[in-house]
């Protein structure tokens, strides 16, 4: 399996609001950035919606370091989802994004790291910018 390592990072203009998430992929040399937003969501939305849709675009099994700041996230997948599993997600935020998440995880075997949010660390401070600049996309269109 290929090693990846996927920095993802989430943001909301009020919360909820305009929000937007970036991911960064990186193998060996090579780098992807995947981003987008929408009109009206939370930032931890925008969060797990940044890993979803950069997973999304592999194109094989991987190993997948996941990268972020955001303990929801992280704590979530080291964590949190196998008893959310068992209880069907109930009284879980955002299950229809959790579902998501399994389903395109599936093939791959993912590990996330968090790191401290706007402490200079380049690739989490480059998917903050990003999220950033798409939530700006949105704003006024709720």
């Amino acid at each position: 399996m290929k090693k990846i390592t996927l920095y993802s990072d989430g943001s909301s203009l009020g919360n909820p609001g305009a929000g937007g998430w970036c991911g960064i992929l990186c193998y060996k040399d090579k780098e992807r950035i995947v981003s987008g937003g929408e009109a009206n969501a939370t930032n931890n939305q925008m969060e797990l919606k940044a890993v979803i849709e950069s997973l999304k675009v592999l194109k094989e099994p991987c190993e997948v370091e996941l990268v972020s700041d955001s303990k929801y996230v992280c704590e979530a997948i080291n964590s949190w989802l196998k008893n959310w599993i068992k209880k069907d997600f109930k009284d879980v935020k955002n299950p229809h994004l959790w579902r998501e998440y399994l389903q395109v995880s599936a093939p791959h075997k993912v590990k996330a790291t968090w790191v401290k949010g706007h402490c200079g660390f380049v690739y989490n401070e480059r998917c903050d910018t990003i999220a950033k600049e798409e939530a700006q996309k949105y704003q006024g269109l709720r």
